[in-house]
């Protein structure tokens, strides 16, 4: 005896057997009408209700993200640091500028941050690097920052955010 003649088999029935009749399709007049009409609202007030929920919506924090992840606290205070750091020769921070290419954080609250600068001839390539590692390690939670620069891909303005661009007058 093989293994197959060990299992018992059921047959499916045959088409015939059991024939259920279809259940009746929904039709729109079919719905219970309500009891009053609903007053219309506002202009105003639409646009109130839809500003309370996007309100909610954007300071809803993610569940269950690690401090370290993206959208995590750690990950997110970092960003917020990087945000106040501002490029001496272009009124915007040095994220939403695009200079920021990446940020990670390690299991251990090590932080790396690459990053690039406008050009290589600028005039903070020495004094910028240095400014990001001590105020990202000056962040609760973390325990050691390194920023490494790369030039590869250049930066150009189409890195900006559009906020940078607005602030720019480039929109």
């Amino acid at each position: 005896m093989s293994q197959k003649d060990d299992k018992d088999f059921i047959a499916a029935p045959s088409p015939t057997e059991n024939v259920v009749a279809k259940p009746p399709r929904a039709r729109v007049s079919d719905a219970p009408l309500p009891e009053e009409e609903p007053e219309e609202e506002s202009a105003g007030e639409k646009l109130e209700r839809k500003r309370d929920y996007l309100e909610g919506f954007l300071q809803k924090k993610p569940e269950g993200v690690a401090p370290g992840e993206p959208g995590g606290e750690v990950h997110q205070s970092v960003i917020d640091a990087l945000k106040e750091i501002y490029d001496p020769e272009i009124p915007v921070n040095i994220y939403d500028l695009g200079l920021i290419y990446n940020v990670e954080v390690a299991e251990d609250a090590d932080v790396k941050v690459t990053m690039t600068l406008t050009t290589p001839n600028c005039p903070v390539a020495e004094t910028m690097p240095n400014e990001i590692e001590m105020r990202v390690m000056s962040l609760p939670g973390v325990r050691d920052a390194e920023v490494v620069v790369t030039w590869d891909p250049p930066w150009d303005p189409a890195k900006m955010s559009d906020e940078a661009r607005l602030e720019l007058g480039m929109l």
